[in-house]
């Protein structure tokens, strides 16, 4: 399988996993170039930007680096996972603490 279509299934079974958590909009953006507008995942957690990558050989300061470049003001993050494994999420340390008050808005905002 080439690469570019490893990328799109992992944007979808990233999308997939994101609705599985309650995120039922979240899908995969149109990609033209890397930039706020064109996300991997569109509406998943909001205020959030992800990276997404489907590789046996994650170069993960490379796709944190990109993440950041094309997050806006967005939290950026990388969601990464390898052949017969589970995805692994990525984010800066700093951003910890942003991502969890964003995680508590959605519950709050669904019960």
């Amino acid at each position: 399988m080439n690469s570019n279509s490893k990328g799109k299934r992992g944007e979808r079974e990233w999308a997939q996993f994101l609705r599985d958590l309650g995120y039922l909009e979240a899908r995969r953006g149109q990609q033209f170039c890397g930039s706020p507008d064109s996300p991997d995942v569109v509406d998943g957690i909001p205020g959030t930007h992800a990276e997404v990558k489907r590789t046996e050989r994650l170069q993960l300061h490379a796709a944190m680096a990109q993440a950041i470049e094309d997050s806006g003001d967005a939290l950026p993050y990388v969601a990464s996972r390898r052949n017969r494994d589970e995805w692994l999420v990525t984010l800066r340390a700093a951003d910890l603490k942003r991502l969890a008050e964003l995680l508590v808005q959605k519950t709050a905002s669904s019960v």
